[in-house]
């Protein structure tokens, strides 16, 4: 298997206002646009054609990518004028997918789950799609029997469900012929026909691997501190600046007596002397001062 489509359009309308400058999938994590992890991990698992659908301020993928490479891996971006939903989106890019198995990735979040295992079961199976899940999680909407999916959402059994969905799956072509064309819908009901025709199957992740969804300011900020925070080797602190636990991006600058504690600054932001922030994001060029808790600025 050698393509993934990763999910890039949304409208990161829980972010805000962090992605008003920027695309959910290009802010800042780990020093790195999120995207990138993504693009990693599958990389490392053999992908090397790469689909992403974009939408809210599309332009800036070309900035960031502007040869449609990213380590030697080719990009194809898909630019949805009017938002497509999951279904939609992969309807869409019919003629790039062909007749290949593709493996389909949320573009927020961070995991380290083995999508190698995932990819090895689907093909080894005569499901039309497989879901990665696991037992556990804030949002078990995925009811499992064994090796088969046999409810979401509720929509079948109308009971709450068993698993958590990782934002991660493997679909045949075949599926797209449950996709209505030029329609804004969702994957769902494409996987209750499944459902209905015993073709939904599952992947098991085990062992709790690394699995964060960075929707929220709260989990953005949750997931960058439970890392090691580092400070760019390009980034100006001052040496009388106290900085603790932060993540400082290139380019940034700290002024003398500034104190920086778990929070985030952007590339090419800039504290003033003698702010003092706690919890807080800076992601706009506007100098920031003052005394700031738990803020975006």
């Amino acid at each position: 298997m050698r393509k993934a489509f990763l999910l890039g359009a949304g409208l990161g309308t829980r972010l805000q206002p962090l992605t008003e400058t920027l695309p959910k999938p290009l802010i800042p994590f780990a020093n790195r646009p999120l995207i990138t992890h993504a693009l990693d991990h599958c990389i490392q698992a053999g992908i090397t054609d790469f689909a992403i659908n974009t939408h809210h301020l599309h332009e800036t993928w070309h900035k960031f990518f502007p040869n449609r490479k990213y380590r030697g891996a080719n990009l194809t971006f898909f630019y949805e004028p009017e938002l497509l939903e999951t279904g939609g989106g992969i309807k869409n890019i019919a003629d790039w997918i062909k007749d290949d198995p593709l493996l389909i990735y949320n573009g927020d979040i961070i995991t380290d789950l083995p999508i190698d295992r995932l990819m090895t079961g689907h093909m080894a199976s005569n499901n039309t799609a497989t879901l990665a899940v696991q037992d556990h999680g804030p949002d078990l909407r995925i009811t499992v029997d064994g090796h088969r999916v046999t409810d979401v959402r509720g929509l079948i059994n109308q009971k709450e469900g068993t698993h958590q969905f990782t934002g991660i799956y493997v679909i045949d072509h075949e599926i797209l012929d449950l996709i209505p064309s030029n329609k804004k819908i969702s994957i769902i009901p494409a996987f209750v026909e499944l459902i209905n025709q015993s073709q939904l199957g599952v992947y098991h992740v085990k062992d709790h691997p690394k699995w964060l969804d960075l929707g929220t300011r709260k989990t953005y900020l949750e997931a960058s501190l439970a890392l090691t925070p580092q400070v760019s080797k390009s980034a100006k602190i001052h040496p009388t600046a106290s900085v603790q636990n932060s993540w400082i991006a290139q380019d940034a600058i700290v002024e003398p007596g500034a104190t920086i504690k778990d929070s985030i600054l952007w590339p090419g932001t800039h504290v003033l002397q003698d702010a003092e922030l706690t919890n807080c994001i800076v992601h706009t060029n506007s100098p920031t001062s003052g005394v700031h808790n738990n803020a975006d600025l």
